[in-house]
């Protein structure tokens, strides 16, 4: 390995994007992805084996790509990071099928990592940076968790986390509901633009004082969000609409919606932090491109004087940059590699950084 700053390979495909990107050091030198969205479009979400043939197809010509973005070979790189978790079992599979061939035949070691962390990683990125301990909020299809970050590489404590849906799920379901197509986040944001949020008071899931409890004795659910609530609560409005034959107001139920999904984010978050005492809070995840939710988090955490990073929103969605990014740190840190006997894992906690062999 050279003695300069690493030069690290990352490897995404815990979804529907396969992503490889480059990284040296805290410098992003390529990010290449192919997303196989349009494939699922029809289907209203993500089908898994589509999502996996997909990225079969789609690996070589994106690595290719990467390496002539970078400018580089494979002979050029010092590490491989891979996302080993949590996502699709049958996605997550090509990927690290095909991070372990390319260790094994270029000698590279090879790290499988975590995918919740790599978002939080990629903050890293462009000269930006982050004090010792800072908290995190990752809002996308899969995941909406609140992070307390201690060291990228071997101390992340999950705070809160959705206990059914999460954001972005409750986005496209809803958006499923008022006709207005896959994927959900981008859809109801722009319908919403010309809606009034205060036009239905849709539920804030866990928000109740028996829910959240207090500062000094806080409840079980004081940091966790809920969304199936809010959905059935849009469900039952627009079918409201529907029986009496009235035209279903759209970009208020969407407005609306989205008001109680922020609203009870944003809250959350910011409490979390000023209770754990971070005054550095960054947003993370493919919802992190949501107006309402960036202009709200952004008022609430200067409000309670937090700072909010937040990265280009190319890096917020899963792409490799973010894995080779979190790979970079932990070679920096002397990190083991996790060798090439590891298995994937489609429920891999957040707190596990990175995996060893045995795994």
């Amino acid at each position: 390995m050279s003695n300069t700053e690493p030069v690290v390979l990352g490897i995404e495909s815990s979804c529907d994007e396969t992503g490889v990107g480059i990284v040296r050091g805290n410098k992003l030198l390529a990010n290449a992805v192919s997303s196989s969205m349009d494939e699922h479009v029809r289907f209203g979400g993500v089908i898994p084996e589509i999502a996996a043939r997909a990225h079969l197809e789609a690996f070589v010509p994106t690595l290719q790509s990467a390496l002539d973005t970078a400018e580089l070979t494979l002979d050029d790189i010092d590490a491989i990071a891979v996302t080993s978790g949590p996502g699709l079992a049958g996605a997550l599979m090509v990927g690290v099928s095909a991070a372990k061939a390319l260790a094994l035949a270029t000698g590279k070691p090879l790290y499988g990592i975590n995918h919740l962390v790599a978002h939080v990683g990629v903050g890293v990125l462009e000269g930006t940076v982050l004090p010792p301990t800072f908290g995190a909020l990752l809002v996308s299809g899969g995941h909406t968790e609140i992070l307390k970050v201690t060291s990228l590489t071997n101390d992340v404590q999950l705070l809160g986390s959705t206990i059914d849906d999460a954001a972005g799920e409750a986005y496209d379901k809803t958006a499923r509901l008022l006709g207005l197509g896959y994927p959900g986040g981008p859809a109801i944001d722009k319908a919403a633009k010309d809606g009034d949020r205060k036009a239905f008071r849709f539920p804030r899931g866990l928000s109740l004082p028996k829910f959240v409890g207090s500062a000094e004795n806080p409840g079980k659910h004081r940091n966790n969000f809920s969304f199936s609530g809010l959905k059935t609560a849009v469900a039952r409005c627009v079918e409201h609409f529907e029986a009496n034959g009235e035209e279903i107001p759209v970009a208020d139920i969407a407005a609306s919606f989205q008001e109680a999904v922020v609203d009870v984010i944003t809250s959350k978050a910011v409490r979390a932090m000023q209770e754990q005492g971070l005054k550095t809070l960054l947003l993370g995840g493919g919802v992190a491109a949501n107006t309402r939710l960036r202009e709200l988090l952004a008022a609430r955490c200067a409000s309670a004087g937090i700072a909010l990073v937040v990265p280009p929103f190319s890096l917020c969605t899963d792409n490799g940059g973010m894995v080779a990014a979190l790979g970079a740190q932990l070679v920096a840190d002397g990190v083991s590699p996790s060798g090439l006997e590891f298995a994937t894992d489609s429920s891999q906690p957040v707190t596990n950084i990175v995996l060893n062999s045995r795994s």
